[in-house]
């Protein structure tokens, strides 16, 4: 198993598309990369903690290896806008990768430059991670439990048509 940790706007759109995925054993939906010592929805929402909305992916590689966790997250979000993802605006938002091994980096790196070759001005971040701040339970499978809310209603179709046309061979039956 391996885990890597992605921020690419909100956590609930982000957590929907790779429960989606074969191979991925969890999902969770926390918070990581900000200064404050700790994190929860209401501080980091306010922008003031510095921290991302992520998702922590454990996944089975011999099913669906990291090249294809990546490629996934890059076409099912926006890795160009800067603090933002569509309607959502602000540093908690902003594309980002957290790496756990320092083996996976090579390979993030050489996903985001295929990017970059293909004229895209990939503005997402890389680091080591740092602590994880699990999100409240309520945040936790988001979608799933909250079929009727709004915004995932607008959001969170489209990904997920994006990941059955281009990965369906990695979607869960």
């Amino acid at each position: 198993m391996q885990t890597i940790i992605l921020g690419g706007g909100c956590f609930w759109c982000t957590e929907s598309v790779f429960l989606s995925v074969k191979g991925v054993q969890s999902v969770v939906s926390g918070y990581m990369g900000g200064d404050a010592v700790s994190a929860n929805y209401e501080a980091v929402c306010s922008g003031s903690t510095g921290h991302v909305e992520v998702i922590k992916v454990t996944f089975d590689e011999s099913v669906v290896p990291l090249e294809v966790i990546l490629d996934v997250f890059f076409a099912t979000h926006d890795p160009t806008t800067m603090d933002r993802q569509g309607n959502d605006v602000g540093s908690q938002y902003r594309s980002v990768v957290f790496y756990t091994d320092e083996d996976q980096k090579p390979t993030v790196d050489r996903t985001i430059n295929k990017l970059r070759d293909m004229g895209l001005n990939v503005v997402t971040e890389v680091h080591p991670a740092v602590e994880f701040y699990q999100a409240e339970d309520t945040h936790q499978d988001f979608f799933n439990r909250n079929p009727g809310q709004a915004y995932c209603n607008f959001a969170i179709p489209p990904k997920l048509a994006k990941l059955r046309k281009e990965f369906s061979k990695y979607m869960v039956s």
